[in-house]
């Protein structure tokens, strides 16, 4: 009673004194108990030999008994203290503490838990760990260097311990940054399923405007829209999977296949391609809405008339992975809806996976096909829509004072974005170079932009500052400009407000004539903006006839192409939900 009566008295002080100084030192108030811990262990052990001299001499008089409890002392030590063969050899500097502790206590030090350390008692030291300086056990050593009356060095005990973070990591030392080149395109538009034929009819001013044909609308407030009139997916997608799915995923498909072929992606190049560095990226602001709703259809009969295929067919990422699996892409592969923000979304990240490392090419952009009942009934109610029906072509006209909301368009847009080594070495035709961009959000309204325009600024200079690009290179704009009465021109006083002083400058909008093709729309028109940059031709904007009394017509381009020496490009999507994008092109040099 009197041992233990001192061994608590001894805990008391100890904890006292290294619990101070320890607490001085920094530490976390885990040393005192450390240390009163094993000392009592210690000190307990001692009393309980002694105690054990009485219980042996007992023993020996009955030598059954000690047999049993041997045996029993035995069993219980190890269901208490499991010790592994290793550990418990230990070193012949603890000979004498197993001595101690082996008549009550299984404890037994572990070489793997011993440190030697030069600090004086009872500073802790970091043992050697993974987590510390590369050692096998993440502890805490506490210890001394002095050396006991024997001269024998006096090892540490290591406690385990949770893993720290290393103060200051390693920095990785500067790499050069992986450039972004476009190879090649891919669309499915009002004006055309080529590159080449849609860029020479938006040079031409024409209009993709027309009365919707899919589906009768006679009832329906608005009835134009930019519907793609002849489309076929033959030689691109397989006939059953053509009959299954969504046309925003067979717009993708054949759109992004298309980009392969205009890229030089020959069957030879693609068996000699890494796949796993190859990815997909394409998304959609409204996913296969007609698949859902002719799935509602079913269901109003029975659920068992419901196609299996209606969920993931609805779903925005799976164009992207059906094209993946169509070409055995392995990389990155996913979708981002960020509603009519969308592709640029998508682009500005493809570019980044490039820039990591993580792949040499991607195919990104957006795809939509949305003028079907449902899809024009939401935006009616929305009362975004133009309803200049009885003059389609005259309906989109951004920055023009009569204009009374957007028109619907329907289609994809595609690029084969490329790291530049990796497309020098295959020989490709470089049309531009991808120079960067950036997001922002305005945090003001689901639909509405913000009055001062801040989420459109910010974002456009972020993106002049990520890309290293000054203001006074850019020459020219593809705008979001949708043909809406604000939006139009809080985007033309936000350019005005970020380049109000080059003189060089020309906006224009590709939607005046293909009408807004929402998720697919800065697909297509960053295929524009790259077009005007291989070409030197800007298209016009057509329909602006009145400009608004705001709208200095100097920065716009006219009803005519022009001639346009491109430096750098800039090409805007917004969407509702306050999404901002802005991403810039160059010509390659």
């Amino acid at each position: 009673m009197h041992v233990y009566r001192l061994i608590s008295g001894i805990r008391i002080i100890l904890t006292w004194v290294v619990g101070n100084y320890w607490w001085v030192e920094g530490g976390q108030g885990m040393a005192s108990s450390v240390v009163c811990s094993w000392l009592m262990a210690a000190c307990m052990s001692v009393a309980c030999e002694n105690d054990s001299k009485t219980t042996i001499s007992m023993l020996s008089s009955d030598p059954s008994l000690s047999s049993r409890f041997t045996k029993w002392a035995a069993r219980k030590r190890r269901r208490a203290f499991p010790i592994s063969p290793k550990c418990a050899a230990g070193p012949p500097q603890f000979s004498r503490i197993r001595n101690l502790m082996s008549s009550c206590l299984a404890f037994e030090p572990c070489p793997d838990f011993c440190r030697n350390s030069s600090s004086s008692f009872p500073s802790l030291a970091l043992s050697s760990s993974p987590f510390f300086s590369g050692g096998d056990n993440g502890a805490l050593a506490l210890g001394h260097g002095r050396r006991n009356k024997l001269n024998q060095p006096v090892h540490s005990v290591a406690i385990a311990v949770q893993p720290t973070m290393e103060a200051a990591p390693k920095k990785k030392p500067p790499t050069k940054q992986r450039r972004v080149v476009v190879t090649g395109m891919g669309v499915e538009t009002p004006l055309g399923d080529n590159p080449d034929v849609f860029y020479t009819n938006l040079l031409q001013g024409a209009s993709g405007i027309s009365e919707i044909e899919a589906f009768d609308c006679s009832n329906f407030p608005t009835r134009i829209a930019g519907e793609i009139k002849s489309f076929t997916t033959d030689g691109w997608v397989a006939p059953k999977l053509s009959k299954r799915m969504d046309k925003f995923m067979l717009y993708m498909l054949t759109a992004g296949k298309k980009a392969l072929a205009d890229g030089g992606i020959t069957e030879d190049i693609m068996d000699e391609l890494d796949k796993t560095k190859c990815g997909v990226l394409i998304g959609s602001a409204m996913g296969g809405m007609q698949v859902f709703n002719d799935a509602i259809e079913a269901l109003r009969i029975s659920y068992k008339k419901m196609n299996p295929f209606c969920v993931p067919f609805a779903t925005t990422n799976m164009g992207s992975a059906m094209l993946a699996m169509d070409l055995g892409w392995m990389g990155p592969n996913y979708s981002i809806s960020t509603a009519c923000a969308t592709s640029n979304f998508c682009i500005l990240n493809a570019a980044n996976h490039i820039i990591r490392g993580e792949a040499d090419m991607m195919l990104c952009g957006g795809s939509d096909a949305a003028i079907i009942p449902i899809g024009l009934g939401g935006f009616v109610a929305c009362r975004a829509l133009s309803q200049r029906n009885s003059d389609p072509s005259k309906a989109s006209r951004p920055w023009d004072s009569n204009r009374d909301g957007f028109v619907m368009g329907e289609g994809a847009g595609v690029l084969l974005l490329e790291e530049l080594e990796h497309a020098k070495g295959r020989g490709a035709n470089i049309y531009a170079e991808f120079l960067g961009g950036s997001f922002t959000c305005d945090a003001y309204h689901m639909t509405e932009p913000h009055p001062q325009g801040t989420g459109v600024i910010l974002c456009i200079e972020k993106a002049l500052s990520q890309s290293g690009v000054s203001r006074g290179d850019v020459n020219y704009i593809n705008a979001h400009a949708t043909s809406t009465p604000a939006g139009d021109l809080k985007e033309y006083q936000a350019l005005v407000h970020c380049f109000g002083e080059n003189q060089e400058l020309r906006v224009n909008s590709t939607k005046s004539m293909i009408g807004h093709l929402l998720g697919a729309a800065g697909g297509v028109e960053a295929v524009a903006t790259v077009q005007a940059i291989r070409t030197g031709w800007v298209h016009p904007n057509i329909n602006l006839e009145n400009p608004d009394d705001d709208v200095d017509t100097k920065l716009l381009v006219g009803p005519e192409k022009e001639r346009l020496d491109i430096k750098i490009a800039l090409s805007n999507s917004f969407g509702f939900g306050g999404h901002n994008s802005s991403i810039l092109f160059a010509p390659y040099k």
